[in-house]
């Protein structure tokens, strides 16, 4: 028998499996979020069950309309807009790099000066796409962030073998001193600090970091890199500054004119304040080695978002932005005043703290009591799984149900937040409309009743 017959024979059993990366054989078990969220998505029910889980943004605040004005000027326009749709470059369009420096100037972000000594690139596939850009081309080593974590960058940097140090926040974002603590207890560990990444309206708790905290925290890094004699980074995720809706709150600022050593970097998104479906991600930083590497890294994946969508997104930067971040923020205003105010009325008696509601478009409870993880009756009633048809209802056509973010998702597996952790949840209010959400709390104040009772 040849070789070849003899290798077109072999049975596969005994076979082993395929080799993996680290990182790759972590992938193949999906993440609690991503088991729960599939769970619910197989059989959710429009008008029936409500999603206050997923972070989707509202189809209203979609302005269909003037993307399809858009649409029409890029394909229009093939001196403007060159060879829109082939392939685009590895650090972005021209165009949309300069529509969104020039919206950074004029929204008093950035001064002109200041902006022409950075870099701007947008990246392949969003700003995930730029997170997961991060991860891949420093070194590996510890990842400072804020606890509650964003969770899903969390996950993927776990996956990746990163380890993370999160620090609690209080009303200004991270604490420096529970920061310093935890730093110092490192030792030498500290060798292996890789970057520091902070969302500056957390995701999920919608806690905002003060411009005061913000400057703190660059002099606090640049005092470690001085001692350590290199370059840490701190990566500003501003996914949600656009979407900062209370008028009372403070401005944003950029904490770039106060960054001495080069640390800086600020990602930033479109999709929150246009459309997710654009991909249109930004990483703004000083020019250098890093940024070299991001837009390599980039390339590799296969150059910047579809050069039609960048374009697109350029043309609404230059001619609808502004009217479009009013709208949206007034009605994301609209909403987190009528769910603060039911909050407090329909869920008040049962929570110890409530934040949020200022900016993006979370609430974060913690409960007195009452548990909210996935093994919880808290939990089990909403997913209509506790077995009592009483509560779940009859099997195929369930009672309503809500779907949420467990705080066990949330914070760190091994931080200062655990125990709490299981009595907290994010409540999103950027999909569903306002009387849904409403109904919403109502049934979790059932749930409430009913966890207290078992």
């Amino acid at each position: 028998m040849s070789v070849t017959s003899s290798l077109q024979t072999a049975p596969a059993a005994g076979l082993n499996q395929v080799r993996f990366s680290r990182y790759g054989g972590a992938s193949t078990e999906p993440s609690p979020v991503n088991r729960m969220m599939a769970s619910f998505a197989r059989d959710f029910r429009d008008g029936v069950d409500v999603n206050l889980g997923v972070g989707y943004i509202n189809e209203r605040t979609i302005p269909i309309p003037q993307l399809e004005e858009a649409l029409r000027a890029v394909i229009g326009d093939c001196v403007r807009y060159r060879q829109a749709f082939n392939y685009g470059g590895p650090e972005g369009s021209p165009n949309l790099i300069r529509s969104i420096g020039d919206f950074l100037v004029r929204t008093g972000r950035l001064d002109r000066a200041a902006l022409d000594r950075k870099r701007l690139m947008i990246g392949p596939c969003g700003a995930t796409s730029i997170l997961d850009g991060i991860a891949e081309i420093l070194a590996p080593g510890i990842v400072v962030t804020a606890d509650p974590v964003y969770y899903v960058y969390a996950n993927s940097l776990h996956r990746r073998g990163l380890e993370i140090v999160a620090a609690p926040e209080d009303a200004e974002g991270i604490q420096l001193d529970a920061l310093a603590r935890k730093l110092e207890a490192l030792g030498r560990g500290l060798e292996r600090l890789s970057f520091l990444y902070i969302v500056t309206v957390n995701n999920p708790s919608c806690a905002i970091l003060s411009n005061c905290r913000r400057r703190a925290l660059v002099e606090f890094v640049a005092g470690i890199c001085r001692r350590a004699g290199r370059r840490i980074p701190i990566f500003f995720d501003q996914a949600y500054e656009f979407l900062l809706h209370d008028p009372a709150a403070e401005r944003f600022q950029s904490a770039m004119p106060d960054d001495e050593l080069d640390i800086v970097y600020e990602i930033g998104t479109l999709s929150k304040v246009l459309a997710p479906a654009l991909r249109a991600g930004y990483l703004l930083g000083p020019r250098g080695p890093l940024m070299n590497a991001m837009v390599q890294k980039t390339s590799d994946a296969g150059f910047s978002a579809s050069l039609f969508a960048q374009e697109m997104a350029s043309y609404m930067l230059d001619r609808h932005i502004d009217g479009q971040l009013e709208r949206v923020n007034a009605g994301y205003r609209e909403k987190a005043l009528a769910l603060r105010a039911g909050i407090h009325e329909i869920l008040g008696p049962y929570l110890r703290s409530s934040v949020g509601g200022s900016a993006g478009f979370y609430f974060y409870l913690t409960f007195d009591r009452v548990e909210t993880h996935a093994d919880s009756p808290f939990f089990r009633f909403l997913t209509r799984t506790t077995g009592d048809p009483a509560v779940d209802g009859p099997p195929g056509d369930p009672r309503p149900r809500v779907i949420y973010v467990p705080g066990e998702y949330c914070v760190h597996p091994t931080g200062d937040l655990v125990a709490v952790g299981r009595r907290q949840l994010r409540l999103s209010y950027g999909y569903e409309e306002t009387a849904a959400i409403l109904r919403a709390l109502a049934l979790m104040r059932e749930a409430a009743e009913y966890a207290l009772r078992c």
